[in-house]
């Protein structure tokens, strides 16, 4: 990874993306940061390049932008957000190949994605399998990195609180202790934590083995 890096993000205006954002901000190896968003982002700086629109594509790109080899997906919603399981699905599953696609056209090698503990392909939980089902079709596009988060219950402030992550977080403290050995990803982690994780680990200049698929498990995340 050369000591400058152009980035792209998907997902700023979410928990972990927020947070992503910040941290990218905060690194003086990156240059530019392309954030792309269907809402305006409230943080304004020189490093950051705005491509905001209804479907989160990008459709102008200067010619003397760098390249950025980093991507970033925190895209996200729950069965209730959405509406229904086709809407969560469009989001969870579509909407995410679609960036990732979008991000692959534009350059990017590295790609870091939020998932799901639990997420598989061929799972029970229609969330879990939109999850599993997305890292399926993303591992098949061919990166050459490509980093999987997958934590438990996220802690953080969102814009827009969710009932059940707030019942969660004021159980959480009775329940902690219980959480270790194979239970441990199952422990809530709070999402700068997360997005810590994913931009330590996406840059790295080797990966153990020079593998292209890793995987971050909540008790990975939690170390961060």
């Amino acid at each position: 990874m050369s000591s400058s890096r152009s980035v792209i993000i998907a997902g700023a205006t979410g928990l972990v993306g927020d947070e992503l954002l910040h941290q990218l901000l905060g690194d003086p190896d990156v240059s530019h940061i392309h954030v792309v968003t269907r809402r305006p982002i409230q943080i304004v700086s020189e490093k950051i390049i705005v491509h905001q629109s209804s479907d989160l594509s990008v459709t102008h790109w200067q010619p003397q932008w760098p390249v950025p080899l980093q991507g970033y997906i925190a895209l996200g919603t729950t069965r209730k957000d959405a509406g229904s399981r086709k809407a969560l699905e469009a989001v969870d599953y579509h909407l995410v190949v679609k960036v990732a696609r979008m991000m692959a056209v534009v350059g990017v090698k590295h790609l870091a994605v939020v998932s799901s503990m639990l997420s598989h392909p061929w799972s029970p939980s229609h969330y879990l399998r939109c999850k599993g089902k997305m890292e399926q079709a993303l591992g098949e596009m061919g990166f050459e990195r490509l980093l999987v988060a997958r934590p438990g219950p996220l802690l953080g402030d969102r814009s827009q609180p969710r009932s059940d992550e707030q019942r969660l977080q004021r159980i959480m403290p009775m329940l902690s202790p219980f959480l270790s050995g194979p239970l441990a990803d199952f422990e809530p982690v709070e999402a700068v934590r997360v997005a810590r994780a994913m931009v330590a680990t996406l840059s790295e200049s080797q990966w153990p083995g020079r593998v292209d698929y890793r995987v971050l498990p909540g008790r990975a995340l939690n170390r961060f």
